[in-house]
């Protein structure tokens, strides 16, 4: 299925969790933490300006970004959990 969000938003998916502390205890998944780093999927045409102009987003389809814990819409794509968010909740793009 392919999905296009609308506006500012932005398609992001969760990096995996870690299953394994530095010091090699193993992590059963509900003590495991969500990941702040998420891959952009999908993104939005941006947000409407004045004359009817729209902004361009800071992020593109694949940069790896930063994300609050607790930001964001769950939703389910291809039976992969992802998330919906305003592209103002992202916090930084990593390089």
């Amino acid at each position: 299925m392919k999905f296009r969000p609308l506006g500012a938003k932005v398609l992001v998916k969760r990096a995996e969790a870690e299953t394994q502390t530095t010091s090699g205890i193993y992590l059963p998944e509900s003590a495991a933490e969500k990941p702040q780093q998420a891959k952009v999927i999908a993104v939005g045409d941006g947000k409407p300006i004045d004359g009817g102009q729209r902004s361009d987003l800071q992020v593109k389809i694949g940069d790896r970004v930063l994300i609050g814990k607790w930001g964001g819409t769950d939703v389910k794509v291809d039976d992969e959990e992802m998330l919906i968010m305003d592209e103002s909740d992202i916090l930084g793009v990593v390089e």
